[in-house]
């Protein structure tokens, strides 16, 4: 028995063979990311591949049977994976894996399209905690839905092949910039000046002095390609995200480097796992959520009751009392955590924190100061996912969210557990979390995986 605790690390006890599944998942992983970068897209992503698994429409006026494989997709940006095991629900419960699909990026507001000194800009509103000079200079993609008179849906992605245009916020010169430089960082970019070019051609008419005019020339392509008009922007939900694919870094590729880790590199391994457990006789599900960054509300966030009536609906189709399956669920909330970052470490608290490359990372609480706006699991329950996790050799760690009074945040763990279900946070660790392009490791995210496995198991 090892009496001491020792973080182990992923890659010096990996051989061969591990080493190459690593990055082998990672691969998978990427690919899914780079089509993954909405909510709208990675339900579409989901769909695709539950498909591929024999997955089929969920009803909730359906009676489902052990060995049922069903997905939902709510309002195209909310799913639910779906599969009935053998086991007694009223006794077992069901196992659920949450994570979240939305990200940190620049929404577009109603009225957006302008014109100022020749050029064409889309004023945006920002989604999410971000710093927003990190958003400025750097290459974006347009993304999103517009929605046509009569009802038609017109589906928007611009940036991302490399024969497209992609899309720019301005920064201000360093010649320039002295009073700019002199502001503290939250002020030194005003969000009202987060407004991307988008082109700078006039239409030429008669009226040569004809206001406005690149603004007109914009808006005639944009009739051509999509058959929408200005007033249709105000029906839409249109982002921009930055431009371009997931990438590996350093020399030996350990790492990679992409948009919208946070929370996607918790909701591939989970979907994953989901598909690799067929013979598990528990009953399992599976769940992409929105609207995390801002708070979990509206029909496709976390707060939303469809989750429990997933459940109950389940629960029903046994004769199961669905207050007795809620209570006798278990929930992995998987969302990503601070990874320390040596360059920053006054923020961090050492002993407590998660390490990259050193595993899935088990969070029991989140929140801020005095742990407000929090899950906090269970000994019991951490107990129990500390020996699934070692009985299945998943190599993990814990880590709170910061030291003590810096900061924190927070997951959808506490909408889970306030329907009476056990849950904890397990993620990823994940450093500039909330920036443009975000730092994980490929030890990580296989071993988060291997974590939502074992759980499913």
């Amino acid at each position: 028995m090892e009496l001491k605790y020792t973080r182990t690390n992923v890659y010096k006890k990996a051989d061969g063979k591990e080493l190459e599944r690593i990055y082998s998942f990672a691969e998978d992983y990427k690919k899914f990311l780079d089509s993954a970068k909405t909510e709208r897209d990675a339900a579409v992503t989901a769909e695709r591949m539950a498909k591929e698994m024999g997955y089929t429409p969920f009803s909730f006026s359906e009676k489902l049977s052990s060995g049922d494989k069903r997905y939902l997709i709510n309002r195209n940006k909310n799913v639910f994976l779906i599969k009935v095991g053998s086991e007694d629900v009223a006794k077992d419960g069901v196992r659920i894996m949450v994570a979240h699909v939305d990200s940190p990026r620049l929404d577009l507001k109603p009225n957006p399209l302008y014109e100022d000194s020749g050029l064409c800009y889309l004023k945006t509103h920002y989604y999410g905690g971000i710093k927003k000079y990190q958003w400025t200079t750097i290459p974006l993609a347009l993304h999103g839905v517009v929605m046509l008179r009569g009802g038609e849906r017109v589906e928007v992605c611009v940036g991302e092949d490399e024969n497209d245009p992609v899309f720019y916020v301005t920064d201000l010169l360093p010649h320039l910039g002295g009073e700019q430089a002199a502001k503290p960082m939250a002020k030194a970019i005003d969000a009202e000046s987060l407004n991307a070019v988008v082109g700078g051609l006039p239409e030429i008419g008669e009226d040569e002095e004809e206001k406005e005019c690149v603004k007109s020339a914009i808006l005639n392509l944009l009739n051509k390609k999509y058959g929408m008009t200005e007033v249709d922007l105000q029906c839409s939900e249109l982002c921009f995200v930055p431009a371009g694919k997931a990438r590996d870094v350093g020399f030996d590729r350990t790492l990679i480097t992409a948009y919208g880790h946070d929370d996607k590199v918790c909701a591939y391994p989970e979907m994953r796992a989901m598909f690799d457990s067929a013979d598990s006789p528990h009953t399992l599900i599976s769940i992409f959520a929105d609207k995390e960054e801002i708070g979990s509300e509206g029909t496709t966030g976390m707060k939303s009751r469809i989750v429990q009536d997933v459940i109950d609906t389940i629960a029903q189709s046994f004769g199961a009392n669905p207050i007795e399956v809620r209570l006798n669920s278990k929930c992995i909330s998987a969302d990503v955590t601070a990874g320390y970052d040596p360059a920053y470490s006054s923020v961090y608290e050492k002993r407590n924190s998660a390490y990259v490359h050193c595993g899935a990372a088990v969070s029991k609480y989140t929140g801020s100061r005095g742990k407000s706006m929090t899950n906090d699991a269970p000994a019991e329950f951490m107990g129990w996912i500390r020996d699934v996790f070692e009985d299945n050799g998943v190599i993990w760690q814990t880590g709170e969210l910061g030291a003590i009074d810096v900061g924190g945040g927070g997951t959808v763990a506490k909408y889970i557990s306030n329907l009476g279900i056990d849950t904890v946070d397990v993620g990823v660790p994940v450093l500039s979390m909330h920036a443009p392009y975000e730092l994980i490791s490929k030890a990580d995210v296989y071993s988060l995986y291997t974590a939502c496995k074992a759980f499913c198991k």
